[in-house]
């Protein structure tokens, strides 16, 4: 088996003289369909005729939030969500800091998911509003914002929401004008810019669920457009109206298709803020053992889960993950969101997407059903209207971090538990979809289907198949997804039953570099599985890389190398290579062993967002921060079940 296959093809140029044409004119027509080769999958002589399948990328975003969001107002963000779209579909705007932005390439598709509770607080605050103005406290705040002091505001407004304490008489709830007006705001102004087929908006919103701080955060993503979303107001988490228990947010989801005849889905928020409840094993944080309805109802309303976004990465970690050399990756793990309660050892296995996939199969051995079957996305999180998550364009987490000379010290939070400084940030994420038109019904089906991958930034184009008869034939041909569905599943798919001369499951795997972006270091494929005795594993194996490096005893590979010049905050793409292929067979196969498969894709070493800022403002890097960074993509896993 070829454990290293780039898979190159070179164009050949056939010269034809004109006088050869007569000639050519007279050719027989081609075959018909009976008789093409047995070795050509297509149907016709044109292998794209007929062709059903996804073929394109739709790169977006599906969490990111606006002035309408009451932190992000604080914070300092002042474009609302025209702007976002605008700013989204590649027009240049003024940051709310008076920095012009634009994006490197447009995004085809965005969703605005400002926060439900409090929807319109903010605007109000800002403007003035008497009656919030009479209250000691909103006169307080609004003050405060005068004399520019509303990140501070901001971090107190997280922390009183945070634990609970927020004030009554300052809560929007929904059944207020105010509040219905704005979620009308959002509604219309994602309809106004919604452009089949060439930028699509999603309505949506999130749902802040905090347990004492602790992050329970899903993202509500609306297949539908305005007709029904307008017939039910947005869930929120502070009671009578709303719950912070996703239980009664899965119910409110089933009351909301039922009465409209729409559909909706749920992103769970990166778990590393959440001190271990993200992803429970035994009971919910309530102290509810999970039970059937739980993991049905997760499985159900949750098909993917935000892997990497600006407030750390969510993959693995380092703990729980000691032989995997690239786990360590910008990792949060400092306490839950508002820094009240430090993190322990413990906590970290609820926090993490690989724990979680391994999880899974667990609670699916003792309760029947997976509950953390979930594809794997990346989106931003950003608080200033801005969805950029490129190193060298980084806007920030909120608009006081806005680039500028002193943000990388600046605290983003600081509290007796630690701290965590502005070059903490992480320049994640994005979205990508493959969707055979850039629609909200092909988007939102592919995602539903998990036909999907999360990346750090960068756009490299990534595809996963899993079947039982992939052979290196297979991927050395420039349309491997052609013979990739025909024999097998795409990522976020089951294996089929496995055929009885089959050894063990065959894994095709590719991928192409961002244009404008980095080369290829390798691709790995990650491996979970659960032994008879309830007991889970994972191995991670590097399955294809650039150059003539060679593994070692324990399939360790040497780094790919580093041309980062920091001084001047640029690389260069003399190493690693411009795309890596190749077709893998499990060789540790057991199966009697229900197992999951997904690939993660590392690029050569580029600049860090901060190297760019140490750069551009001639200024000192922070000790103790990276220089750069090694983006990559995670897929969607493909299962095995005996």
């Amino acid at each position: 088996m070829n454990r290293r296959s780039v898979a190159r093809m070179s164009i050949g140029i056939l010269a034809i003289n004109l006088w050869l044409l007569p000639a050519w004119a007279q050719l027989s027509p081609p075959p018909d369909k009976q008789s093409l080769a047995d070795v050509y999958t297509g149907k016709s002589y044109s292998p794209y005729a007929g062709r059903g399948f996804p073929s394109r990328i739709y790169w977006g975003d599906t969490h990111l939030h606006t002035s309408l969001s009451f932190d992000a107002g604080a914070f300092g963000n002042r474009l609302g969500i025209d702007e976002a779209y605008r700013f989204a579909r590649g027009d240049e705007i003024v940051s709310s800091t008076g920095i012009p932005a634009k994006l490197s390439r447009p995004l085809d598709w965005l969703m605005v998911s400002d926060h439900s509770d409090n929807m319109g607080f903010f605007p109000d605050l800002l403007a003035g509003e008497q009656k919030l103005l009479a209250d000691p406290q909103g006169r307080e705040w609004y003050d405060r914002i005068q004399a520019g002091e509303g990140v501070d505001v901001a971090l107190d407004i997280i922390s009183l929401f945070s634990q609970g304490k927020f004030p009554e008489s300052l809560m929007y709830s929904p059944d207020t004008m105010a509040y219905k007006t704005a979620w009308q705001e959002t509604i219309k102004t994602a309809e106004e810019y919604n452009d089949p087929g060439k930028f699509t908006t999603f309505i949506g919103f999130e749902w802040t669920s905090l347990v004492k701080g602790s992050n329970l955060h899903r993202v509500v993503m609306y297949r539908d457009g305005a007709d029904k979303a307008s017939q039910m107001l947005a869930y929120t988490t502070v009671p009578p109206l709303g719950s912070p228990n996703p239980r009664d947010l899965w119910k409110w989801m089933t009351t909301y298709e039922e009465k409209t005849g729409g559909d909706v889905l749920a992103i769970a928020h990166n778990g590393n803020l959440s001190n271990g409840i993200m992803f429970p094993l035994k009971e919910q944080y309530t102290g509810k053992n999970l039970d059937r309805t739980y993991v049905t109802e997760r499985a159900k309303w949750e098909p993917v889960y935000e892997v990497t976004q600006i407030k750390g990465d969510g993959e693995a970690h380092p703990y729980l993950s000691p032989e995997d050399e690239f786990a360590d990756y910008e990792n949060w793990d400092l306490g839950n969101l508002d820094a009240s309660v430090a993190k322990t050892d413990e906590m970290l296995a609820g926090e993490y997407a690989r724990e979680a996939l391994k999880r899974g199969l667990a609670l699916e051995k003792k309760l029947g059903t997976n509950p953390y079957k979930f594809g794997m996305i990346g989106s931003t999180d950003s608080h200033t209207s801005l969805a950029t998550a490129q190193e060298d364009n980084f806007f920030g987490k909120h608009s006081g971090a806005e680039p500028s000379p002193e943000r990388m010290v600046h605290p983003f939070m600081e509290t007796d538990v630690g701290s965590l400084y502005g070059w903490h940030m992480v320049s994640s994420g994005l979205a990508a979809v493959w969707a055979t038109e850039n629609t909200r019904e092909s988007i939102f089906d592919a995602i539903a289907r998990k036909e999907v991958y999360g990346t750090t930034g960068s756009r490299m184009a990534v595809r996963l198949f899993g079947g039982w008869e992939f052979t290196e034939q297979d991927i050395n041909n420039r349309q491997p997804a052609f013979v990739g569905y025909q024999k097998g599943v795409p990522m976020g798919g089951d294996l089929s039953r496995r055929p009885e001369n089959a050894k063990a499951p065959t894994f095709m795997v590719f991928a192409l570099r961002d244009p404008i972006g980095a080369n290829l270091d390798r691709i790995q494929i990650i491996k979970g599985s659960i032994d008879d005795r309830g007991k889970t594993h994972e191995k991670v194996y590097n399955v294809a890389w650039s150059g003539d490096r060679k593994p070692d005893a324990n399939g360790k590979l040497p780094p790919v190398g580093n041309t980062v010049d920091v001084k001047n905050a640029n690389w260069t793409n003399t190493i690693g290579a411009s795309e890596l292929a190749t077709v893998w067979q499990d060789p540790e196969f057991d199966p009697k062993q229900k197992a999951f498969y997904y690939a993660r894709v590392i690029e050569i070493p580029t600049p860090r967002w901060s190297t760019y800022d140490a750069f551009r403002y001639a200024v000192e890097l922070p000790k103790d921060v990276p220089t750069s960074t090694q983006e990559r993509a995670y897929t969607s896993p493909i299962w095995y079940t005996p």
